[in-house]
């Protein structure tokens, strides 16, 4: 923001307007503009050389740019920084996209997973991007847990929730599980595990094996924490990223070139590469967030832009995020609402189911 205010401050009302009309209209088209086109828009009646002078200013401080020799001008990254930052005028959400993204939600007896699948494809649908949703580990209390062995270097993981829920996952067990193994550790954690969270029982489980070192069988010991690994995501709050319209990007370009970096960029989210760098930009408190091209380095080869922000339960904590990717000339006015939207939706969606 010091870097908007300082660009602001040195901009005269005539360049701040030129500006301002050059980013809207690239926006809109994502095409060039040039210095006869705004002289026809302009609030004060101006020549055509005289707004070639202004651009050519802006062009030198850096937030403006010739993509040929005679063409008009284009935002940088810089300049659609300073635009968002300070000149951005975000409208009120549609009714047609407010029932859009309600129409997702359907029977309260949905599983929230399928329903912020839903809510994901919605979102892409409604931005003509790719949507992301961050999911929510189930925080239910755990009922049961089972090991099943698969083959010699395959296992699953089976939990089943309280609440009925139950999710399973494959993983490649430590060598030498017996169907004895197996059982006693299972036994161990049911044992611990009534009443608790995936959390909680992790944390018990840490100061009870301790006590229990002997009593528990070498090679359930080493199943009772690869299994609780699996379960645990490596010590991530987060259960799953869901992508959705990635054919909206992909049909958006038509140069080899940057065709190769969309799939860069969704071969990146398929093996959760830097979701890390994700995660962290929604803890930065609540509210939406607009990142450009290569601030930051998930979608740096890509030349897109992300418009994210985080959800919360009914404590306030940042449990996920929604967020919509797109070119760098996403129409920013009405997707900031859209996302600011969905977010608050299913944070309320979360928080009413405890």
């Amino acid at each position: 923001m010091k870097e908007a205010s300082k660009f602001h401050g040195e901009l005269t009302e005539r360049s701040r307007e030129v500006f301002r009309r050059v980013v809207e209209s690239y926006l809109e088209t994502g095409e060039p503009v040039g210095s006869r086109t705004l002289t026809r828009s302009m609030t004060e009646k101006v020549s055509a050389a005289t707004v070639r002078n202004v651009m050519q200013d802006l062009e030198f401080m850096g937030l403006l740019d010739s993509p040929h020799v005679s063409a008009g001008r284009v935002p940088t990254q810089q300049g659609l920084r300073i635009f968002v930052d300070s000149l951005l005028e975000t409208g009120e959400l549609e009714d047609a996209d407010r029932q859009k993204i309600e129409s997702t939600l359907g029977s309260n007896e949905r599983d929230i997973t399928a329903m912020l699948d839903d809510i994901g494809s919605a979102l892409s649908g409604l931005t003509k991007g790719a949507s992301l949703v961050l999911t929510p580990k189930h925080e239910a209390p755990i009922k049961h847990i089972e090991f099943v062995s698969l083959s010699p270097d395959r296992a699953l993981v089976v939990l089943v929730f309280a609440d009925g829920h139950v999710e399973n996952r494959v993983f490649t067990p430590p060598p030498g599980q017996t169907p004895s193994s197996m059982r006693e550790a299972a036994n161990f954690l049911n044992a611990l595990a009534e009443g608790k969270t995936v959390g909680d029982l992790r944390r018990s489980f840490e100061t009870e094996i301790s006590h229990r070192r002997r009593e528990l069988d070498v090679l359930a010991r080493d199943l009772v924490e690869s299994g609780l690994a699996v379960w645990e995501n490596e010590g991530g709050p987060y259960e799953r990223l869901i992508v959705r319209g990635r054919a909206n990007l992909l049909g958006l370009e038509d140069e080899a070139e940057n065709l190769e970096r969309i799939r860069v960029l969704f071969d990146d989210l398929e093996r959760k590469r830097d979701i890390a760098d994700f995660l962290e930009l929604t803890e930065k408190g609540e509210g939406v967030r607009i990142f450009i091209g290569s601030e930051n380095k998930l979608f740096s080869l890509s030349g897109s832009s992300l418009v994210v922000s985080p959800y919360m339960n009914s404590d306030r904590k940042i449990i996920g995020a929604v967020g919509v990717i797109g070119p760098t000339r996403l129409n920013y006015g009405r997707i900031v609402p859209i996302v600011d939207y969905t977010a608050q939706l299913v944070g309320r969606l979360i928080a009413d189911r405890g």
